[in-house]
């Protein structure tokens, strides 16, 4: 017997039927109908946003094992929502939207296993004092594998994340080190590896932390005079994941703790994560002892997408939020924003808004003018690394010259020049920029701000070079 979207539908109520209370069955259940069904999709027509975010917020889960029933592992929900529409037509307003299948996080309970451990041990995201020692993983349940899209730009990332995910600690990826630059993913797939261990080992403990809270707690710790218990409730984590590492620059005592901490879950097989926005050898002020243990697993950098890439971001978000769009206009969204993930969700956010909320048609024309804007107030954030990198390409030297201690007269001139960019489009002080650019005291940074503003004053080939790198700086 063929199956129809009425029959699938009827069989998952009356699963769904023996598992809830009546009345909540009467409310959620009864008034939804059944639609369509295409392969392994049943789509169903449910009269509200709210009543669809209610069924995804409760009853996600008893939904998935009913349709997974009927129609296998590979099955998926989508929801019809039918409103009623006030503007002028009355034909009734359809919404499509695909379920998340995901349920929130539980906090995960964990025993203390050390010996002279105090009973009251301190767990540095709750109120101190706490017996119960419950640790709320910190995980988006909504960063998953399925929406972080794969490209040549975060291919390694993403293979080497989803074996961690499946072997937590068994791989020869420990630590695992994310690192690109500033939007393309690399937080989203740190959350899409912790929300799959959590799925395929519920059992294992998985915390994810930035390293600006670590650093707080840390301080925090010291404070109270509980350093000791600040780190063993680190150590009873199974999966540790340390968002933004280069947080810890300067940063000596958190490094001294974090390396203890680092030390014991290594030693005993559990995994560690960290993104960071550079690779372990730009990284400045983290001690030499840590570095190379960041290097002991794999360094996996994630790149600017590539256009294909961005397409599909693209179809992804307006699928996830169930809106079309013609195949022109997401096309020339992606052709105009390279830079990152982040700005392309923004630019297709502000073209749906702009059309939802000024009741107007999504054509090129628009999508024109709001990506015209949507660039125009994207300041790209420079950093004292990217002058660096600008000023040596421009001189044709490598980096390390440039950081170097020769006194050959264009190298200095170079590394002036930078440490001037450096402080006028960074917030750095002048301690930080020179320890960044060859690892000089402030008052030789000082000495070169003073020598370029004299030489531009002097010297019309010196003025030229200023000129030329600041245009590519603010480009």
């Amino acid at each position: 017997m063929n199956k129809t979207a009425q029959s699938v539908w009827e069989n998952c109520l009356s699963f769904i039927k023996d598992n809830i209370q009546d009345q909540a069955y009467k409310t959620w259940f009864e008034p939804i109908k059944s639609v369509e069904l295409t392969d392994n999709a049943l789509y169903i027509q449910v009269p509200s946003k709210f009543f669809y975010e209610w069924l995804e917020e409760h009853y996600v889960k008893l939904l998935k094992v009913a349709l997974t029933k009927e129609l296998g592992k590979n099955a998926k929900l989508l929801y019809k929502i039918r409103m009623e529409n006030t503007y002028g037509n009355k034909q009734p307003f359809t919404e499509q939207l695909p379920s998340a299948n995901r349920v929130p996080m539980k906090p995960q309970e964990v025993d203390a296993p050390f010996k002279n451990l105090n009973p009251e041990l301190k767990n540095p995201f709750v109120i101190p004092g706490i017996r119960n020692l419950k640790i709320e993983s910190q995980l988006n349940a909504n960063y998953s594998f399925d929406n972080f899209l794969e490209g040549d730009s975060n291919r390694l990332a993403r293979s080497a994340g989803m074996a961690v995910a499946n072997k937590p600690g068994g791989t020869s990826f420990n630590p695992l080190l994310i690192f690109g630059g500033v939007g393309l993913g690399k937080t989203h797939l740190a959350h899409a590896i912790g929300v799959e261990i959590k799925d395929k080992y519920p059992e294992k403990t998985v915390l994810y932390i930035s390293a600006e809270i670590f650093t707080q707690q840390y301080i925090d710790s010291v404070k109270k005079n509980n350093r000791n218990d600040f780190i063993h409730f680190y150590q009873l984590i199974d999966v540790l994941i340390i968002d933004d590492v280069q947080f810890l620059s300067g940063k000596s005592g958190t490094q001294d703790v974090f390396f203890h901490i680092f030390n014991y879950l290594h030693q005993n097989g559990k995994q560690v994560i960290l993104t960071s926005d550079k690779a372990p050898v730009d990284m400045q002020d983290i001690e030499q002892r840590l570095l190379s243990r960041f290097k002991w697993g794999l360094s996996a950098e994630i790149h600017q997408p590539d256009y294909e890439t961005r397409i599909s971001i693209l179809k992804n978000i307006l699928y996830r939020d169930g809106v079309e769009i013609p195949d022109e206009i997401v096309e020339y969204v992606a052709r105009n924003i390279k830079s990152n993930v982040r700005e392309l969700e923004g630019a297709i956010i502000s073209l749906i808004a702009q059309s939802s909320f000024n009741k107007k048609e999504v054509t090129l024309e628009l999508a024109k003018s709001v990506v015209e804007k949507f660039v125009k107030n994207v300041k790209r954030e420079i950093s004292i690394d990217y002058i660096q990198k600008i000023v040596s390409d421009y001189f044709q030297l490598d980096l390390e010259t440039l950081q170097s201690k020769t006194r050959k007269r264009h190298v200095v001139q170079a590394r002036q020049l930078a440490m001037f960019f450096a402080k006028k489009f960074t917030k750095a002080s002048l301690a930080n920029i020179g320890s960044q650019i060859g690892d000089r005291d402030h008052a030789t940074v000082l000495h070169a701000c003073k020598t370029v503003d004299n030489l531009v004053a002097t010297d019309k080939q010196f003025k030229k070079f200023v000129e030329d790198i600041n245009k590519k700086l603010t480009l």
